[in-house]
C-alpha cells in the first residue's frame, strides 16, 4: 500500500529540513557556562568583609579590661599596706591612753625635756647665790648699825632663811610644774598628730579601695562592651549573609529562566520539525515504525529525531 503523493512529498521535505538543520552546529555556549551561575551577592561580600574586619576588633576592650584588673590588683595591694600601717598607727595611740604616769613609752616622762633638771639646778644655784647675798646684806647692816652679832641680827637672819627656804621650794616646784605642763602639752600634741596620721592613712586606704572598686567596674564595662560588639557584629554578619543568600537565590532563579529560554531558542527549529513530523505521522494513520526510546526529559533535538525515525518506519512499511 503506497502513501499518498502529498504525504510522500511532505516526508521528503521533512527529511531535507532535518538533514539541513542537523548540519548546523548548535552553539551550546548560549545556554551553558558560568554566566548562568549566580555570583556572590554584594550583601554576602559585605558580610565577609565585616567578618574579616571584625577579627580581633574587640581586643582593645579586652586589653583595657586586663589593664583595669591589673591596676585594681595593685590598688588592693596598696590598700592592704595602708591598712597595715593604720593598724600600727592605732596601736601607737594605745601608748597615750591613761594618765601618762610612769616612765614608759608614751608617758609624760617620755616627753619631759632632758635639760629640765639642769635648768632647775641652775635656777636654784642662782637663788642660793641671791640668798647668800641677802644674808650678807643683813650682816653688813647689823655691823653698820653696831648690832653685829646681836639678837636682832639673829632674828632677821632666821626669818630671812625661813622665807627664802619657802621661796626656793616654791621656785623648784614652779619649775617642775612648768616642765610637767610642757611635757603634757607635747604628749597631747604627739597624740593628736598620731591620731591625725591614723585618720589620714585610713582615709587614703578608703580612697584606694574605692579606686580599686572603680577599676573593677571599668573592667566589667570593658568586658561587656567586648561581648556587646561581638554579638552585634555576629548578628550583622548573619543578617547580611541571609539577605545576600536570598538575593543570590533570586538571581539564580532569573539566570535559570534565562538559561531555559536560551536553550528553548537554540532548539526551536527541532521543535518545529517535531510538530511537522508529528503531523505527517498522524495523517499517515498513526502507524508506527521502529520504536525509539526518548530520554525521560527529551530535548527538542531528540524528539525530532524520534519523529524522523517513526516517519522512516512508515515509509518502509507502506512500500
Amino acid at each position: 500500500m503506497a502513501l499518498p503523493d502529498y504525504l510522500q512529498e511532505a516526508g521528503k521535505d521533512f527529511a531535507k529540513q532535518l538533514t539541513a538543520q542537523t548540519a548546523v552546529p548548535i552553539d551550546t555556549g548560549q545556554f551553558t557556562g558560568r554566566q548562568f551561575v549566580a555570583g556572590e551577592d554584594p550583601l554576602q561580600t559585605q558580610a565577609i568583609g565585616l567578618a574579616t574586619q571584625g577579627i580581633g576588633s574587640f581586643q582593645p576592650f579586652l586589653t583595657s579590661a586586663q589593664q583595669a584588673i591589673t591596676q585594681g590588683a595593685q590598688d588592693l595591694g596598696q590598700v592592704r599596706q595602708d591598712l597595715g600601717q593604720v593598724g600600727q598607727d592605732v596601736s601607737g595611740l594605745g601608748q597615750f591612753m591613761g594618765s601618762g604616769a610612769g616612765t614608759g613609752a608614751g608617758s609624760i616622762a617620755d616627753f619631759t625635756s632632758p635639760f629640765q633638771q639642769q635648768v632647775i639646778d641652775e635656777s636654784l644655784r642662782q637663788f642660793d647665790r641671791s640668798r647668800a647675798s641677802g644674808l650678807q646684806q643683813i650682816s653688813d647692816d647689823a655691823y653698820t648699825s653696831g648690832a653685829f652679832g646681836g639678837g636682832r641680827q639673829g632674828v632677821l637672819e632666821g626669818q630671812f632663811l625661813a622665807d627664802t627656804a619657802l621661796g626656793r621650794a616654791g621656785l623648784e616646784a614652779q619649775l617642775r610644774a612648768q616642765g610637767f605642763a610642757d611635757a603634757a602639752a607635747r604628749r597631747a600634741g604627739a597624740f593628736g598628730q598620731q591620731q591625725s596620721l591614723a585618720g589620714l592613712r585610713s582615709g587614703l586606704a578608703n580612697q584606694r579601695a574605692a579606686l580599686a572598686a572603680q577599676q573593677a567596674g571599668l573592667a566589667g564595662q570593658q568586658f561587656g562592651l567586648s561581648n556587646f560588639q561581638r554579638q552585634n557584629l555576629a548578628g550583622d554578619i548573619a543578617n547580611l549573609g541571609q539577605l545576600g543568600a536570598f538575593r543570590q537565590g533570586l538571581t539564580q532563579s532569573q539566570l535559570a529562566a534565562d538559561q531555559q529560554a536560551a536553550q528553548t531558542a537554540a532548539f526551536e527549529p527541532f521543535t518545529r520539525l517535531d510538530r511537522f513530523g508529528a503531523g505527517i505521522t498522524g495523517l499517515a494513520g498513526g502507524v508506527g515504525g521502529p520504536q525509539f526510546q526518548a530520554p525521560a526529559t527529551p530535548s527538542p533535538f531528540s524528539t525530532a529525531l524520534s519523529t524522523a525515525l517513526g516517519i522512516g518506519g512508515l515509509f518502509g512499511k507502506f512500500r
